[in-house]
């Protein structure tokens, strides 16, 4: 009888706790409890806490040394930390998926150095576009046309979409750790073995990848703590953290002022652009995000709607803040990789990143050295590969622009080239096979769509 209590004692343990907060997040549906869930969210607040420094740095540092008007820095970070902490608690609240928001690197280039520095347009306009596109992608995400794009998109290219996200986030555990430098020669090299922040990237991908191996739940998580210990017993750690960002709301509202610029043609341009790359983006991390966590079914995301929505609400609000757009960080694989289902996940993330506000510099730990998030991306990179062995390689109608889109999203360094990639190529290859009346109609709009992003990139 004591043997037996004692079993049954250690099974409430283990078991999600009951009650509101259980039900409403559905804990115990995905064998999940708070405590992995709070892990869950702090993992990937780890894992994408670098874009704190990073989105002031482009669109504000990298403006104005190259001689443009620039927002103020310290109103981008903290335009980029309450943008992110919404998304999260809407995504999380709302939509109840374990996916963290932040405001997208490529789309933060793109609006800094195209549509600012190439076609010199102000950056109040610039958040203007921004707006606008959150308006239109919202009008999608609430209407039946987001679940028809998504349904046109055969399942083998949403493998195929899962796992070039997987090569590209690897891809950037590899760069960010330094193991893969660029090279004049060969674009790409191996990097030095003698360098500090190579030396504990490795140290943590071997110490993580042991963890996750032993069946550890929290491997990711413990990995990276593992990886920033020994980083500042050893002095690679660099204590000089972000400095310079006073938070403040001095881009509050510019969005508003630049109506009058926002319909020309190159602005309609922009605008599009940045609602299909949006779009893509958000769909594609949600996907992959979602089917590593096992929550798609049948080929289908639950909640679908609610989940772009948030996407564009936060896209509008940070807008209105005084950042680019916002959208799924492809990062909370790392959370979910510790266990996270539910949108607890996300709700914890929010709420670092509203506790950045005011504690930056502790997190300019791990933000500003990204040895110590490196190793987890990797790791993740490995877990999201495995959709590759679900898609049909002898039929070369699916398998060429699968292919291309999983090459595609590391070596452009963007996921909604490599999906905009596939679909340029599927019909084509459908047609090709005498199968074109498969094809659904939606699918040949997106190919010219397609088509017109890659020509408004070559202007």
């Amino acid at each position: 009888m004591a043997t037996e209590a004692t079993e049954e004692n250690t099974t409430n343990d283990d078991a999600p706790p009951p009650g509101r907060l259980d039900k409403y997040f559905g804990m115990t549906e995905h064998q999940t409890n708070w405590k992995r869930e709070i892990l869950a969210g702090t993992t990937t607040f780890l894992a994408m806490a670098y874009i704190l420094a990073v989105n002031p740095g482009i669109l504000s540092f990298g403006l104005s040394e190259a001689g443009f008007d620039a927002p103020n820095p310290g109103a981008v970070f903290t335009a980029t930390a309450l943008a992110s902490a919404l998304g999260c608690l809407v995504m999380g609240l709302w939509a109840r998926y374990p996916i963290a928001t932040a405001p997208g690197m490529g789309l933060n280039a793109f609006f800094a150095f195209t549509v600012v520095m190439t076609l010199g347009i102000p950056w109040q306009t610039a958040l203007t576009g921004t707006l606008v596109s959150g308006v239109l992608f919202f009008v999608l995400a609430v209407t039946g046309a987001r679940e028809s794009i998504i349904n046109a998109i055969p399942a083998q290219l949403k493998l195929a979409v899962g796992a070039g996200i997987g090569l590209f986030i690897a891809f950037i555990g590899l760069k960010g750790g330094g193991i893969v430098v660029d090279s004049p020669a060969t674009l790409v090299t191996i990097g030095s073995f003698t360098d500090g922040t190579v030396l504990l990237t490795v140290f943590g991908l071997v110490v993580t990848a042991v963890f996750m191996v032993l069946g550890w739940k929290g491997g990711v998580f413990y990995g990276m703590l593992a990886t920033l210990a020994l980083g500042i017993l050893t002095g690679v750690i660099d204590f000089r953290l972000a400095e310079g960002f006073t938070p403040n709301l001095d881009a509050f509202g510019a969005a508003f002022t630049g109506f009058e610029d926002a319909f020309t043609v190159h602005m309609i341009a922009v605008i599009l652009t940045m609602l299909f790359v949006d779009f893509f983006d958000t769909a594609g991390t949600l996907f992959a995000v979602a089917g590593q966590a096992g929550l798609v079914k049948d080929g289908k995301l639950p909640r679908a709607g609610r989940a772009l929505a948030t996407d564009s609400i936060a896209t509008s609000a940070g807008a209105v803040l005084g950042t680019s757009t916002t959208t799924a960080y492809i990062e909370s694989t790392a959370g979910v990789s510790v266990g996270g289902r539910t949108g607890l996940t996300a709700v914890t993330t929010g709420f670092w990143f509203i506790v950045s506000l005011v504690a930056f510099p502790v997190f300019g730990l791990v933000a500003n050295n990204p040895a110590v998030t490196a190793p987890a991306l990797i790791i993740v990179g490995v877990l999201m590969a495995k959709a590759l062995g679900q898609i049909e390689w002898d039929r070369l109608e699916y398998a060429i622009p699968a292919f291309l889109i999983v090459a595609a999203m590391p070596l452009t360094y963007s996921i909604s080239n490599g999906i905009a990639l596939g679909l340029v190529f599927f019909p084509v290859m459908m047609a090709a096979k005498a199968r074109w009346k498969e094809v659904h109609p939606i699918a040949w709009v997106l190919m010219l769509a397609s088509i017109g992003y890659f020509l408004f990139l070559l202007e």
